[in-house]
Order: structure tokens, then C-alpha cells, then sequence
């Protein structure tokens, strides 16, 4: 195969995933990692890609690009919703006590799901979300706190010294939390410094952290770290981890379940 066809390959790999690894393009192209670090620097060169740390990712991929409300909801809403569903099974059939919702659309995947239940069993829903609030608020029966702050435009989600003390002050039994990034030695990321403070926050104040993350964002490191990945229990996402995160997951004791 020519140097040239590798590189359409490659993007055409970027397309579908949006991170590649070096180790993993060489055994498929059946050439040398030196061959294919050498491709990535020409992609990088040509605007094609970035690279990271053991292989690219896409443009679109920066550490500081975090979609809009409105670009997320159109995003993967099939396997969010799947991740929704399976990570109810976190709480089982019998649960009662207090869950945290975070901020985001794939916990709101799993607030949908969560929604036939909160009629009948006893279950304490808190969130900083106004949009899960909203949506929350209007179920007969629903025992619902929402946690107040300065609300962030972006994701219609309170933020702020306040929030942070706020969640500080509970213990939720079970929390679900979004995340932008799931890493291997960078855990779990996302690109502002608020947003990352209150899903610290969250992380830090649960008895049982769950994460829900589609496959885009493993491999993922976004600027700001929020929580390493032995600070969660499991990782609801729609693909298997590649080899490394794999690694890294078992390592820290990370649950992985596949919706």
C-alpha cells in the first residue's frame, strides 16, 4: 500500500472513530510504528489531524472544544439512550435512597429511563441540571432537589463556589456522571474549569460513581481533569475499550458495562 492511500485510510478511520493509535494502524497497515508516526506528522502537517500522545485524534477533538446543549442532542442520541437503560441496572430493581444526576445528555439518557420509576419507588433525585429540573419537576410523585448556583449557558447547568459547597454537604447513594474525556492516564476530563469542579464535586460526595460515556469519548483528554479512574466504580459506554484503557480499568478496579 502507498504512503498516500495509508493517509486516506487513516482519515477515513478518524472519521468513524476520532482517535486512532499508532500500535493499532501498524498492525493493520502491516508496517513499522516509525511508518505510521511518520504518516500522522505528514496528517498533522496537512491539517488532517492532531496528534496525542500514542497516536492522533480529530480536529474537532481539542481539549477546549465542548459542543453546545443543542450539537449533543443530535449526537449519538440511539447509543446514548442504550447507556441510559443500562446503567439503571446500578441501582437494581429494589433500590431506594438518594441518586445524583450530573449535567449533560447522556445522564439525561439515564433520567429518562429513571423516569417510570420515580412514581412509585421511593427515590431522592438531586441534580444542578435545570434542563433534567425541568423535565423532572412535571412527574406525579417525583421527589426531586435541585442544586442551585450560577447557571452556565452552554449546558444549562449551575456551576460556582456555591454549587460546589452545596454538593459538598450531601451523600448521595448512587451518582451518574457525564464526562467528556475517559483516559487511560489522564481519567476523566472535560474543557472547563467550572463544570470540572462540580463533577469533582459529585465524584467526591457519592457512595457508588457511575460513569456514562459513549465510545468517542474514551481515549479522550480534555483540559481540565476531574476525577482519576479509581475514584469511579463503573463505565457505562456503548464499545469495548481498546487495549490500554482495558488495562487501565481493570487495573483501578473500574467496572466496564456495555449497553
Amino acid at each position: 500500500m502507498y504512503a498516500t492511500e495509508r493517509h486516506e485510510q487513516i482519515e477515513l478511520l478518524l472519521a468513524e472513530r476520532s482517535r486512532v493509535s499508532v500500535v493499532e494502524l501498524a498492525e493493520r497497515f502491516d508496517v513499522t510504528t516509525e511508518t505510521i508516526r511518520r504518516d500522522l506528522d505528514h496528517l498533522e502537517s496537512a491539517g488532517a489531524l492532531r496528534r496525542v500522545h500514542g497516536g492522533a485524534v480529530s480536529r474537532e477533538r481539542a481539549s477546549t472544544r465542548e459542543p453546545s446543549l443543542a450539537e449533543r442532542l443530535e449526537h449519538h442520541g440511539g447509543a446514548k439512550a442504550a447507556i441510559g437503560q443500562r446503567a439503571l441496572d446500578a441501582l437494581g430493581a429494589e433500590f431506594t435512597g438518594s441518586v445524583f444526576l450530573d449535567a449533560g445528555t447522556t445522564t439525561s439518557a439515564v433520567a429518562s429511563a429513571l423516569i417510570p420509576r420515580l412514581s412509585s419507588a421511593r427515590i431522592e433525585v438531586v441534580t444542578h441540571s435545570l434542563t433534567l429540573g425541568n423535565t423532572l419537576a412535571g412527574i406525579p410523585g417525583a421527589s426531586l432537589s435541585l442544586v442551585g448556583g450560577r447557571v452556565r449557558g452552554l449546558t444549562a447547568a449551575a456551576v460556582g463556589a456555591d454549587t460546589v459547597r452545596a454538593i459538598g454537604a450531601l451523600r448521595p447513594d448512587v451518582a451518574f456522571v457525564g464526562t467528556n474525556g475517559v483516559s487511560a492516564t489522564f481519567g476523566l476530563s472535560t474543557p472547563d474549569p467550572d463544570e470540572a469542579a462540580v463533577k469533582r464535586a459529585i465524584v467526591e460526595s457519592a457512595r457508588r460513581v457511575v460513569v456514562v460515556a459513549d465510545a468517542e469519548k474514551l481515549g479522550a483528554e480534555l483540559l481540565v481533569g476531574f476525577a482519576s479512574l479509581s475514584d469511579i466504580d463503573v463505565l457505562v459506554t456503548d464499545a469495548a475499550p481498546d487495549a490500554e484503557l482495558a488495562s487501565a480499568l481493570a487495573d483501578a478496579d473500574v467496572e466496564v458495562w456495555l449497553a
